[in-house]
């Protein structure tokens, strides 16, 4: 029985993960903001095979009850093998590129409250000396873009992260995995017009326990990002400055 930490469960990629993970047998401890809704998703779990799911509600700005959070979950599961860090959200380009203070709160939920939650658990798990570090970050952070520079800057800034993190903490046989996904259809994308390129929730979620089942360092979700991203990062700077990305 694997007992597994879930932070921003309420996310459409999240639950769609956790289904998985309840599939599975797990132990869940779900973290969001919304009380009511985390209920309504742990009774869900429960029925798809869960061995036990508690639930707590946590704003992930308020980083001083990040590290009790961790405790907490600790202690309810007896102990951690596996967290997936999953919250975020989409600022608009266009209003950041005007207000400093739209861009902070992009970076702080984005960035900062993940990293400040993975500081914690790092901690943790280099002393237990095993465990599953898993969050979510973005195609968006291999290079800026116009369209979306803040956004993908933020999750740029947790991708250099994870991977300094990934190198401390491999001796101590503690794996780090970074999800890239790409364009998906969540409630945070509604408003944008779907095409080809665009994945499912259940799509990112098969690559996740696709990442965790093999212990990859990076996966890119769906697959075909890796070599999109590879040609992308590759255009020269002074031809890539002058495209509309």
């Amino acid at each position: 029985m694997r007992k597994t930490l879930i932070i921003g469960a309420t996310s459409a990629i999240a639950q769609a993960t956790a289904r998985r993970f309840s599939a599975a047998g797990d132990a869940l401890f779900l973290v969001a903001r919304n009380a009511d809704r985390l209920q309504i998703i742990a009774d869900d779990l429960r029925i798809r095979g869960a061995s036990r799911v508690r639930v707590q509600a946590l704003d992930v700005l308020d980083y001083d009850r990040h590290q009790a959070i961790i405790e907490t979950a600790i202690e309810a599961l007896d102990g951690l093998d596996l967290v997936l860090i999953a919250h975020g959200t989409l600022p608009d380009q266009r209003t950041c590129e005007g207000s400093f203070a739209a861009t902070r709160a992009a970076f702080e939920i984005n960035a900062l409250s993940t990293i400040s939650l993975v500081t914690y658990l790092a901690d943790y798990f280099e002393a237990s000396r095993q465990g599953t570090i898993v969050v979510i970050t973005s195609v968006a952070g291999d290079r800026g873009r116009q369209s979306n520079y803040v956004y993908g800057s933020a999750k740029g800034a947790v991708t250099i992260f994870l991977q300094g993190l990934r190198n401390r903490l491999h001796q101590s046989g503690v794996k780090v995995i970074t999800i890239k996904p790409g364009f998906v259809d969540t409630p945070m994308t509604s408003a944008f017009e779907k095409g080809a390129l665009w994945a499912t929730p259940e799509q990112i979620a098969d690559r996740i326990a696709a990442a965790v089942a093999k212990a990859v360092d990076v996966s890119y979700a769906p697959a075909f990002w890796r070599p999109v991203m590879a040609l992308i990062r590759s255009i020269p700077e002074r031809f890539f400055k002058r495209m509309q990305l």
